[in-house]
Formats: structure tokens, sequence, C-alpha cells
């Protein structure tokens, strides 16, 4: 079976769309943007034009708001719910406070990865606060101190979506990437879709299969960092203080039914740290852990078809 693939750069990192009828690829490239543009359009923090800011200052009555926006609303409340809330939607105001206030192509040059030098950043209200979003239908209450983020969960959203879509309107197997989110959808080529595990050109790689319908996500503490206050801080934040998690992992990849679960799961692993494999195991989820020393433990019967070694 032969495949066809395009990649282009999307919210500062790769999309990639790849079909098994190349004579599609052009009307599955279009699918795939018009979805990213609708996530976009209904959830981004860095447009003043999307439905997310135009609402803010007006939810804590509640605000009817679109069916695009309500779905990756429940999306997130299912995954703060499923991680005890170790994955928060309601973090926008502490990256906003850490400097993350606009598109990360904009934030200034990060420097090379380093230890955390978390103890001089101070955040002056750290509670939790997922369980303060009210979603009634398609009915949004949120208080008006809470700025919501849902960068993590509306990439993965917009690559499982984008998959399903190419896949249910042209009738061929596809694989839709944004950055660590990889999800696929349709008849998969015969040797099933090929994933190369890699974070930065020097960490240790492998590659797996994915059968049709499976995803794939990782989550970094390497990517996503700048300087605030000249210190390195990243994206991924602790719900519980209100700083970068402990880079005790580089990255986390999961494979999943979707990459909204794989999402989920990849980063909540990072917020616990040394807790995560026992909770993987519990989950009984395939999973690839990379250490800040580069050491690599899978678990959860990470993919047997796994067809490179560890470098």
């Amino acid at each position: 079976m032969v495949t066809a693939a395009r990649r282009w750069e999307l919210w500062s990192t790769e999309a990639c769309v790849i079909v098994t009828e190349p004579s599609m690829l052009d009307q599955a490239v279009d699918l795939s943007k018009a979805v990213c543009h609708d996530v976009e359009m209904a959830c981004s923090r860095f447009r003043d034009d999307s439905e997310l800011m135009i609402l803010r200052g007006q939810l804590a009555d509640g605000r009817e708001i679109s069916d695009v926006l309500a779905a990756i609303v429940r999306s997130a409340l299912a995954a703060a719910e499923m991680t005890d809330g170790d994955v928060d939607p309601a973090l926008g105001g502490v990256l906003l406070g850490l400097g993350y206030d606009r598109d990360f192509a904009l934030l200034d040059e990060p420097q090379s990865p380093g230890p955390e030098a978390q103890g001089s950043i101070r955040v002056t209200t750290v509670a939790p606060s997922w369980t303060r979003i009210g979603l009634a239908g398609n009915r949004l209450k949120v208080p008006e101190c809470l700025l919501l983020d849902f960068g993590a969960i509306g990439k993965a959203l917009a690559a499982d979506w984008a998959a399903h879509r190419i896949s249910s309107t042209l009738g061929c197997g596809s694989m839709v990437g944004l950055g660590g989110d990889i999800a696929t959808a349709g008849e998969a080529p015969p040797e099933g879709w090929v994933v190369l595990v890699q974070d930065l050109p020097d960490d240790p790689s492998g590659c797996v299969r994915l059968n049709s319908g499976y995803a794939v996500a990782t989550s970094s503490t390497q990517k996503r960092r700048w300087s605030h206050s000249g210190r390195q801080v990243h994206h991924i934040i602790d719900p519980h203080t209100g700083l970068p998690a402990e880079a005790f992992w580089r990255t986390v990849t999961v494979a999943a039914k979707s990459c909204a679960e794989a999402n989920t799961i990849s980063t909540a692993c990072v917020v616990r740290g040394r807790r995560a494999p026992s909770w993987l195991r519990d989950l009984g989820v395939p999973a690839r852990l990379v250490d800040s020393a580069g050491r690599v433990s899978t678990c959860g019967g990470w993919p047997p078809d796994e067809m490179a070694g560890q470098s």
C-alpha cells in the first residue's frame, strides 16, 4: 500500500498528514487544516478573536458556547477528573504569570535545558481550580479569577478529530501528527503506522507500530522552555505548586485509543514524577519514560512491536 505525506508548521510545532491514498492527500490536508482552525478559533488564548477570549470576563454568570468549545471543555474536565486534578485546564493565569502570554514562537529564545531553579519563582495563589468550572450542556460557567488554557488537550483533540474527519470523509486510512500528538483512523498500511519515538536528536530512540485507530502522545520537559525572571521554566505546570513540574522525566510517551487520553496520561505522569510508573501499572497503559539522565523504562506492556532498540 502506497502512502503520501505532507508536513507544515503549525502552532510552533510541525503538523503532518499521511494518507493511504496518495490522490487524496490535498483534500486530507485541507480537512486537517480546517479542523485545526476550528479548534484554534474556539479555544486559543493567544488570539483576541477566539471564542474563549471573546467570552473571557462574561462567563461568571454562564454563557452558551459553541459545540466545538463545549467538546474541548468537556474533554478537559474529564482529563482533570481522571488525573485527580494533576491535569488542570484552569492554569492559564499561572502560565500567564510565568510569561507564557503569547504563541511560543514569539517568546524569547530558550537556553539549553538545565537544572530547574524553581525556588526563586514566586506564585502568590495556588488552589485546585478545575472543580470551579461548570459545564451543563453547552452552558459554561467560569469564575472571573480563572483563565482557561486548553493548549495540550486542544492539540490532542485536533489530531483525533482531523484523523477521523479524513477517514470518514475520504474513506482512506490517515495518520495526523501535531507535534507529539499522533492519531490514526481508517485502514492502516499492511506494516501498520510506524512512529519514531524520540524527543531531541540525542535522546534515546525507538520505533513503534500503531494499529488502526490507536494514538500516541509524548509530553516533554525539554521543549517549550523559556526564560522567566532569569530562570528556565517549561509549560507543564504542577497544579499543586503553581510551578513547572519537576523535570524528573525528560519525556513520557503513552499509547492509547485516542490522543486526548494519551496526552492526558503522559502530562499527568510528568506532574507525578517518580510516582508515575506505579500509576501507569495500575492503569495498564503502555508507556515509555525517559528520566533526567536519559535512562529509558517501559511499563504497561509498551507496544511489543517496537522495531528499533533503545540507543
